[in-house]
């Protein structure tokens, strides 16, 4: 099963791969997609906001002594 195009057509590279290289660029996508969530969680906690993906409160600021 090959992805459709905004056309309505099928790539041919995406209709020809083999189940493991289907695979293999599936991980890589979910791979990227965590990548930038865990940058989007990072600069929340650093900005002080809350931390949208999870529901837990941002990191509390250092204790100065």
């Amino acid at each position: 099963m090959g992805y459709v195009t905004a056309m309505g057509q099928q790539s041919d590279s995406a209709a020809n791969k083999s189940p493991a290289e289907a695979r293999k660029d599936r991980l890589a996508a979910e791979l990227r997609a965590n990548l930038q969530r865990r940058k989007q969680q990072t600069r929340a906690r650093r900005k002080g906001a809350m931390d949208e993906a999870s529901g837990l409160p941002a990191s509390p600021e250092p204790k100065s002594s």
